[in-house]
């Protein structure tokens, strides 16, 4: 490819509206343009990279036995209605009716729509296992779009889902799609982990989570120093202490006290002059239609999470100012365990305490000395909080570090949830009818292309891994008006593109600075310079980009050197 000849509008000044390195570089090398809010047109720079990484995401999943589909971006209401989505989803769901007012959506996902497509056509054991993928556009109404295509409304997503006839089969299925991210991820040289993680509005009962490790990551990773062990930190595990026997002895009588307007933690622990750790805080939620009651302590935080999981609920948000008076007859602020009208669920960090404070259920006023088993009743410890830089590994209990990363592939196991609702069955061995047993798996191309520029960057642009980069080799006569030069230039060109090598020529006829700074925005790996001085000794300039490290070489030699340094470094990313 010629620059000349090439739509690359790159962007001297970093945009106002750009938070972090790869929405920056992204916009600045002429990679993408905002159209409107968390909506992205890609360049033809910015797709060449789309479809390095798509290539790669492709090779792997076929390594792995999975099937390429392509499934419609608009889906009937009745598929979401029937697995009981439509109105658990929330806001991100973008809702329409076409013009004989029937209800759809643009798909954010294809659990439904593969669970259709399967239950239809497969209907005996013989059939499975199998393994269907796409990579489509996903659109995902969110509510604050940030981070360029890190965090968009519309966005490219491969999906895929196995099916299988039972949870022995799904775990293979399972476990081959964790093979091959780790091999995807590798490939594009990140640096990466497959952490535990919190299933969300997919659903399943388990998940790993591969985080590329960033600063600028929105999520948080937690993993140990000795073990195996990591999760997000939605996930992350805190141990159960050990239960003590409490001796009756040391049980003080309750004390009502008067605490006007006192409703903090903060507030609380002054006036009535106690650590946080010896306060309980009272909680409401609503489990889909109940209302629960978590406690956990003062200086701890509930880990939403966990409670959703732990309880089993599609749907939990905090309980609204008239449940809480509902259930406890005290406004929030005053909300205790003592005679509460709700199920109470108990984090760990309660387990071992006595004579806590805690509301009252009375505007105005808290308790002291109050205690599990004598005056209100945990129904279930469990590990409801989360995880601090303090606790150990729950694994093994050695220290536990904490890191940002970027989420960029998921992986789940399903098990029934889809085909259960959904009624995807085949016949057994013995013609029973069995539910089969899904996975469903994902990886965001966008997401992946900005988190490989996260890691790889400097303060001059982005220097692409060579598996992803949009050419391999940039070729920069300093001059094109130079005879000499740029027909050197074109004799390289066109030798290393017989070798196989993908090259672009900047035959600007712009200014040698514009043209360096131009090749260090836009990070081509491998970069050769044609200059006068060098050309009359017979040579040229191969710099390579990541290092900076510039080596003189004979003209003669360049095309099969070059041509060798690029294929070398593919074989050590494949």
């Amino acid at each position: 490819m010629r620059y000349s000849e090439m739509f690359l509008p790159t962007v001297r000044e970093t945009p106002s509206d750009a938070e972090i390195a790869s929405h920056k570089l992204m916009i600045r090398a002429g990679m993408i343009r905002k159209l409107t809010t968390g909506v992205y047109s890609v360049l033809p720079l910015g797709y060449r990279v789309v479809k390095k990484v798509e290539e790669i995401i492709r090779e792997e999943m076929d390594r792995a036995g999975a099937q390429e589909v392509y499934l419609p971006a608009v889906q009937p209401a009745e598929l979401w209605q029937e697995s009981g989505r439509w109105k658990m989803y929330g806001k991100e769901l973008l809702r329409f009716k076409d013009r004989h007012q029937r209800e759809c959506c643009i798909g954010p996902t294809h659990e439904e729509v593969i669970t259709d497509l399967v239950r239809n056509e497969i209907k005996t054991y013989r059939q499975l296992p199998r393994n269907l993928y796409q990579i489509q556009t996903k659109f995902r109404d969110e509510i604050r779009p940030r981070f360029g295509v890190m965090r968009c409304r519309e966005f490219d997503m491969k999906d895929a889902y196995s099916f299988d006839v039972d949870q022995q089969g799904a775990d293979i299925s399972y476990q081959k799609m964790y093979d091959a991210y780790s091999r995807i991820f590798s490939r594009m040289g990140l640096k990466f982990r497959a952490v535990e993680a919190d299933t969300g509005n997919i659903g399943g009962s388990f998940s790993h989570e591969f985080m590329v490790i960033a600063d600028t990551g929105e999520g948080e990773l937690v993993f140990c120093t000795k073990c195996t062990y990591a999760a997000n930190l939605e996930k992350a595990e805190v141990a159960p202490p050990e239960k003590k026997a409490v001796d009756p002895s040391v049980l003080r009588p309750l004390e009502w006290v008067h605490t006007p307007d006192v409703r903090t933690i903060e507030e609380v622990s002054r006036f009535l002059k106690v650590k946080p750790e010896q306060i309980v805080k009272t909680l409401i939620f609503q489990a889909d239609d109940r209302p629960v009651a978590v406690l956990i302590r003062g200086d701890e935080e509930v880990n939403e999470a966990k409670l959703r999981s732990f309880l089993g609920s599609d749907i939990l948000e905090m309980a609204t100012d008239d449940i809480v008076l509902e259930v406890t007859g005290a406004p929030k602020g005053f909300a205790g365990a003592i005679g509460i009208k709700a199920d109470i669920y108990s984090d760990y960090s309660l387990m071992n305490m006595v004579n806590v404070v805690m509301g009252g259920n009375r505007e105005d006023y808290h308790v002291k000395n109050a205690n599990d088993g004598r005056d209100f009743q945990v129904k279930t410890f469990a590990d409801l909080r989360v995880i601090k830089k303090t606790d150990p590994c729950p694994r093994c209990g050695a220290r536990l570090r904490f890191a940002r990363g970027i989420e960029v592939g998921h992986v789940f196991k399903l098990g029934d949830k889809y085909s259960k609702t959904m009624r995807a069955t085949y016949l057994d061995r013995n013609g029973k009818e069995q539910y089969m047993v899904m996975g469903c798996y994902g990886i965001g191309v966008g997401r992946t292309v900005a988190a490989i520029i996260e890691q790889n960057n400097d303060e001059r642009g982005i220097s692409w891994p060579l598996s992803v980069s949009p050419f391999h080799v940039l070729i920069v006569p300093v001059n094109v008006n130079d005879k000499a030069l740029a027909e050197t230039a074109e004799q390289l060109y066109e030798a290393l593109r017989r070798k196989g090598i993908e090259v672009l020529l900047d035959d600007r006829d712009e200014r040698a600075g514009v043209k360096f700074n131009d090749a260090d925005l836009i990070g081509v790996p491998i970069r050769i310079t044609i200059g006068p001085r060098k050309l009359a000794e017979g040579e040229a300039e191969v710099m390579i980009r990541k290092t900076g490290k510039t080596t003189p070489m004979k003209l003669e030699k360049i095309p099969a050197r070059v041509a060798g340094m690029v294929k070398r470094g593919l074989r050590k990313l494949s």
